[in-house]
């Protein structure tokens, strides 16, 4: 597995193809995920988005988007983390996450923010931020759609007693 760091005019089709294999996102969340690609292609650093390829055999297998909040000093926010469906539960999602923390505080972050629904389905995405360090630090009732609410999970880099591990020591085939 190897990380890159530049996104490529075929992680568009790439990326949308892998978020819609994790059978976690709506048609239009799909089409978000692609634009920020674009956006990242069309505008390099000044689009906010900043990208982790996960590779294998010249393969996308996972990415995060990670970016700064606009009119913030410190704080960024983690706006996309998918992994293949058949890797997720092995480590990659968890190195990913802590790669971007890593850029994060290098670029001088120190306050992460992920945003998730309280649906049923992602309970499993909810308990991996929780996991990693994260807390929930609002819900949002209804947010998304009725009966679908907005959680959102914060992690503070320089307080958090959560380390990460090496993401090549820490994943397993």
């Amino acid at each position: 597995m190897a990380f890159r760091y530049e996104v490529l005019p075929r992680d568009v089709e790439e990326v949308r193809s892998l978020v819609a294999r994790t059978g976690f996102f709506r048609e239009d969340e799909i089409q978000v995920a692609a634009e920020l690609v674009t956006e990242r292609l069309n505008r390099g650093p000044e689009s906010g988005y900043y990208f982790v390829m996960a590779e294998e055999g010249g393969r996308l297998t996972g990415y995060v988007c990670y970016g700064p909040i606009p009119c913030t000093i410190s704080s960024y926010d983690l706006y996309w983390i998918a992994v293949e469906p058949h890797l997720q539960g092995r480590g990659l999602g968890k190195a990913l996450l802590c790669e971007a923390e890593r850029l994060i505080r290098k670029m001088g972050g120190d306050r992460v923010y992920v945003e998730t629904s309280s649906k049923t389905q992602y309970e499993s995405t909810r308990l991996f931020y929780e996991r990693c360090g994260y807390s929930k630090a609002s819900v949002l009732d209804d947010f998304y759609g009725p009966g679908d609410s907005k959680a959102t999970y914060l992690k503070r880099l320089r307080a958090s007693g959560k380390n990460c591990f090496s993401p090549s020591a820490s994943l397993s085939s």
